[in-house]
C-alpha cells in the first residue's frame, strides 16, 4: 500500500504564483518580499492575503527555521494599508472596511504565531501599518537611510492594529505617545535608540546583518525558541486581544467620519491635510447643537 503523503508540510516557493509579493526558500531560510515598489510596497487586500498564504507554507515547511519579512528596492518596507484602495473601495463604506479589517488582523496573528523567529528587513521607509508589520517581526534589522513614521493621527485613522497595542510595549509609553501623536519621522538611529529595531546598517551591508541574525537563530533549538517566542508574545496577545475587536468596529464606522474623507482626498490631491477646517467643523456643528 502507498504511503500517504504528508499534507502538514510546506510546498516548494515556485508553487505559489502570487502577484504582489515575492517567495523564496533558501536552505534554512523563507524570504517574503512585498513586490509593489511603485506604490512604496503599501499593501492591498490581494497583498495582505499573499503575506499570509506565505507565512503559513513557511510555518509549515520543517526545513524553513527563519522567515525574513522585507520589501522590494530601497525606498520602502511598506507604507501599510494602500490609500487608493481606501478610497475607492472602503470610503463611506464600513461594511467592507470591516471585511478587510479582518484580513489584516488575520496576517498579524499568523505572523506572531507562526512558530519561528522573524526578522523584518528594514530596506526603506517603514510607515503606518508598515511599522505595524515590522513589530510583529520578532527582530528588525534596519539600513542607515530609513525611517520609521506612525501617521495615523495626522492622516485620519487610527494606528490601532498594533502600534497602539505594541509601541508602549517596545518604546515605552511617554515615546509612544509621541510616535502616535505627534506622526514624525524617527530616523534609524534614533528607532535603535528607542528599541524599534535590533540593529542598524548600511544598506550594502544588510543582507550580511540579517544573514548573519538569521544563522545565529538557525542554530538554537527550534522547540525552544517557539516556546520562548510564545511567552514573550504574552503582553502583545494581552493587548492586542483585549482592544482589536473594538478597533475594527470603530475604525469601520469612523470610515463615515469626515476627518478620514478629508485624510483620503489630501493624500489623492497631494496636498497637506486642512486641520483648520476640521477644528471650524467640529467648532461650527457644536454652535449648531446649541
Amino acid at each position: 500500500m502507498a504511503k500517504k503523503a504528508n499534507v502538514y508540510t510546506g510546498k516548494p516557493a515556485e508553487k505559489f504564483k502570487f502577484k504582489n509579493i515575492k517567495y523564496a526558500k533558501r536552505g534554512y531560510k523563507a524570504q517574503i518580499t512585498i513586490n509593489r515598489e511603485k506604490v512604496l510596497n503599501s499593501v492591498d487586500l490581494t497583498t495582505i492575503r499573499e503575506l499570509t498564504t506565505a507565512f503559513k507554507d513557511s510555518a509549515w515547511d520543517d526545513t524553513i527555521s527563519v522567515i525574513i519579512l522585507t520589501g522590494v528596492g530601497k525606498r520602502a518596507f511598506s507604507t501599510g494599508a494602500d490609500l487608493n484602495e481606501q478610497k475607492e473601495n472602503f470610503l463611506g463604506n464600513p461594511n467592507d472596511y470591516y471585511k478587510w479589517m479582518y484580513e489584516f488582523i488575520q496576517l498579524h496573528e499568523v505572523m506572531r504565531n507562526v512558530g519561528k523567529p522573524t526578522i523584518a528587513r528594514l530596506n526603506g521607509i517603514v510607515v503606518g501599518g508598515g511599522n505595524e508589520l515590522n513589530m510583529s517581526c520578532d527582530l528588525a534589522i534596519a539600513a542607515d537611510h530609513i525611517y520609521i513614521r506612525q501617521v495615523g493621527a495626522a492622516r485620519g485613522s487610527v494606528a490601532a492594529a498594533g502600534a497602539t497595542q505594541f509601541l508602549p510595549i517596545i518604546a515605552g509609553d511617554r515615546r509612544a505617545r509621541e510616535i502616535l501623536f505627534l506622526c514624525e519621522e524617527i530616523p534609524a538611529k534614533k528607532a535603535l535608540d528607542w528599541g524599534l529595531v535590533n540593529q542598524v546598517v548600511t544598506y550594502k551591508e544588510l543582507d550580511k546583518a540579517v544573514n548573519a541574525m538569521a544563522e545565529k537563530l538557525n542554530n538554537k533549538l527550534p522547540e525552544c525558541l517557539r516556546y520562548t517566542k510564545q511567552q514573550l508574545n504574552f503582553w502583545r496577545d494581552l493587548s492586542w486581544h483585549t482592544t482589536i475587536g473594538h478597533a475594527r468596529d470603530w475604525l469601520s464606522i469612523h470610515n463615515l467620519s469626515f476627518e478620514v474623507q478629508e485624510g483620503i482626498n489630501a493624500f489623492s490631491e497631494k496636498r497637506d491635510v486642512d486641520y483648520k477646517k476640521i477644528h471650524n467643523k467640529n467648532i461650527r456643528n457644536k454652535n449648531i447643537k446649541h
